[in-house]
């Protein structure tokens, strides 16, 4: 009877044990996070420290305020996110007691087109409207809302007879990817469907109305940035519709390449090309940012020609030069004429991938044209 008793109370303390460690696990389940707070950080070219602290808080979830996105777990009470595009988002950041059980608390940021690097610089070199020695022959200020009769649209794919413009670019080109606007020419590169290509930019030239044999020219201009995006400043031999390319030759005055990586949106080119004994020849150099890339702000693009030498500067430090003295390379002492444009993909830079956003801009304040007295 006695044995009976004692199983009996055993019994009894386990079930009073079970019992009071599950309401110790409901009353753990019932301390909800309190006093959500949220920070938001600006650092600087879109991005953003997002921090938050509650109390009984086990982790977090943050939602960026980007359509189609589901909240992602943080590391900690801190994240950096970094805006590719501007707008006013709403960050939704979760308080979790567990995974069904949290709090909510927003806080609007608001990403300005300058901030993701849209819109127009208010830095950067800016090169003199004269030289000792020299005449200022041509320039475009772009100052008024419609490109002057010294420039023509170069239009489409290429098709049929340079599909891909010989490079398997990837755009179309418009007329309405230009605009002149406070006295700055965009040329802007989209990701759009027109004329069978995904993406649109624009070309333009002085063919036929303005070429010019030997002399200064600046550029001043901010190049858009991402993988698969080729900005140029270039010119083409005047006689190009007679001896083709790359016979006619060509002086690529700046061309830039982008992409995340360190050599690609902080790294510009400066090349020629021309017909060696029926074969392509080519000779080029390039210069590296020490900080920075080439959207950060404003810079100038120039090289000096005459009968012996063309040299290429970046804001009037000079970075590469070729001797065109010899008689294979009497191309360049002929007249061209410039090219201004953004091309998307090719065999050079690759295509645009996850990484790149659109739209981008190259940006052009000035082309000035200086000769000798």
């Amino acid at each position: 009877m006695k044995s009976i008793r004692n199983i009996w109370w055993v019994q009894i303390a386990l079930i009073w044990l079970v019992l009071g460690c599950n309401q110790e696990d409901v009353d753990q389940q019932a301390k909800m996070p309190t006093n959500l707070e949220v920070t938001v950080e600006k650092l600087g070219k879109g991005s953003v420290k997002i921090t938050a602290q509650a109390n009984n808080a086990n982790f977090y979830k943050v939602n960026y305020g980007l359509p189609n996105l589901t909240p992602e777990r943080m590391t900690g009470n801190a994240v950096v996110y970094a805006y590719t595009t501007p707008g006013s988002f709403v960050i939704t950041v979760q308080a979790h007691a567990t995974e069904t059980d949290f709090i909510t608390a927003t806080k609007t940021v608001e990403i300005t087109p300058a901030e993701v690097g849209i819109g127009v610089p208010t830095t950067g070199f800016v090169s003199p409207l004269t030289y000792a020695g020299y005449n200022l022959v041509w320039n475009d200020e772009f100052a008024s809302t419609s490109l002057s009769d010294d420039w023509v649209f170069e239009l489409g794919d290429g098709c049929p007879g340079l599909c891909g413009w010989g490079n398997n670019e990837l755009q179309y080109y418009r007329r309405e990817n230009i605009e002149l606007k406070d006295g700055y020419l965009f040329i802007t590169a989209k990701q759009e469907s027109f004329g069978n290509k995904n993406y649109t930019s624009s070309r333009i030239k002085t063919q036929g109305k303005k070429s010019f044999k030997y002399g200064r020219i600046d550029v001043r201009a901010v190049l858009p940035k991402g993988q698969g995006l080729w900005p140029a400043v270039w010119m083409l031999g005047d006689n190009i519709t007679t001896v083709n390319w790359p016979a006619c030759g060509e002086i690529d005055i700046m061309e830039m390449v982008g992409g995340n990586a360190d050599g690609r949106d902080n790294t510009i080119h400066g090349t020629v090309h021309w017909d060696n004994n029926g074969s392509w020849a080519n000779y080029g150099g390039s210069i590296r940012k020490v900080s920075g890339i080439f959207k950060d702000d404003f810079h100038v693009f120039s090289i000096i020609w005459d009968e012996a030498k063309i040299v290429w500067l970046l804001d009037n430090v000079p970075f590469h030069e070729i001797d065109t003295r010899p008689v294979g390379l009497d191309e360049f002492r002929e007249p061209y004429f410039l090219l201004l444009n953004v091309a998307v993909g090719g065999n050079w830079p690759g295509s645009p991938n996850s990484t790149t956003s659109f739209p981008q801009q190259m940006v052009v304040d000035y082309v000035r044209v200086f000769q000798k007295n």
